[in-house]
């Protein structure tokens, strides 16, 4: 009888911040697809469908659900993230994911990309306490979400909210969040990314070169010299952390990029095509529709329906383009 009450009311206490999250999401991203947020490196993730399993690529981040789930699929594996898991990647993988979402209780996120530069700072705060990473990591976990991270993902939403406060408060909580990550049992990941000790490492140097010299020529044999490691070595390395070949990982990743530049800034099959480094707009279209079930034409239809522009397209110069991510 009295027994009750109490633990209604806790229950009732743990609901209230994660409803608070629920709602500043509904108003910090109105819209499908993602939503830019007023931080750069920041994006706000939102789906009132179900989507299919389909492919996806995702940058180097930390995406924590507030509601709805996710289940993403890698290597014969799958991660879980929604309101009790979270999701981290450490370098930057292709996948595939299904969503979890209604009309009444939409999917949403918000995505954290992981700023090596502010790593680097935070491993070095923190080499006192920590010693060599002891095993290789793998490139993508789904973690329990405790309640510091939990506690510090409200409060970044609180100062999105308000536009002085995403200026002057919000950078310091984002720091705090790769904190409560660096520190977590996935933290080794992170940091093994920065470092060319373990093979782990040399990967992930060879991943961010890709994703900046995604449009050249870039061959094997080179990839592996620079990292160290013999032709045999750099494949076996390179599937165990990203499930495929070096060369499907390169072409993978100039499909999703091409992707981007039909469905954000507007072009048509050839132009992304050739900005990508295809020589040939048929097999450009033949292995993009290979990987994304569709022909360029109507997957561009699917995204411009499922993903409603919350902005005008921003037209990018060619060179030096950051990471994709496409949901």
């Amino acid at each position: 009888m009295a027994t009750t009450k109490p633990s209604s009311d806790a229950s009732l206490a743990g609901h209230a911040p994660q409803q608070r999250m629920v709602d500043l999401l509904r108003t910090l991203a109105p819209a499908e697809g993602m939503t830019d947020a007023p931080l750069e490196g920041v994006k706000f993730l939102r789906a009132n469908h179900p989507m299919p399993r389909r492919p996806v690529m995702y940058e180097p981040s930390i995406v924590i659900v507030c509601q709805g789930r996710k289940r993403g699929y890698l290597g014969g594996h799958s991660y879980i993230y929604d309101a009790q898991q979270y999701l981290v990647l450490s370098v930057p993988l292709p996948f595939e994911c299904e969503t979890e979402a209604s009309v009444d209780e939409p999917f949403l996120g918000i995505s954290i990309r992981v700023d090596l530069t502010m790593v680097a700072e935070l491993l070095m705060l923190l080499n006192e306490t920590h010693g060599a990473v002891d095993s290789e990591p793998r490139g993508i976990y789904s973690t329990p979400l405790d309640q510091p991270l939990s506690d510090a993902v409200l409060r970044l939403l609180e100062a999105l909210v308000s536009p002085v406060d995403a200026r002057i408060l919000a950078p310091s909580i984002v720091r705090e969040i790769c904190y409560r990550v660096l520190t977590g049992v996935q933290g080794d990941a992170i940091r093994a990314a920065l470092t060319h000790q373990h093979h782990f490492g040399r990967i992930a140097k060879a991943l961010r070169r890709i994703h900046t010299e995604y449009e050249g020529n870039l061959d094997v044999e080179t990839l592996a010299r620079e990292s160290g490691m013999s032709l045999a070595v750099f494949h076996a390395q390179f599937k165990t952390v990203t499930s495929t070949s070096p060369m499907q990982y390169v072409k993978t990743t100039r499909l999703h990029h091409a992707r981007l530049l039909m469905v954000q800034d507007g072009l048509n099959a050839s132009a992304a095509a050739a900005r990508v480094g295809y020589e040939s707009a048929s097999q450009f279209s033949r292995e993009f529709k290979r990987l994304f079930g569709l022909s360029p034409v109507d997957e561009v239809k699917r995204m411009r329906g499922t993903l409603a522009p919350v902005a005008p397209p921003v037209q990018r110069p060619a060179p030096a383009r950051k990471y994709v991510t496409t949901n």
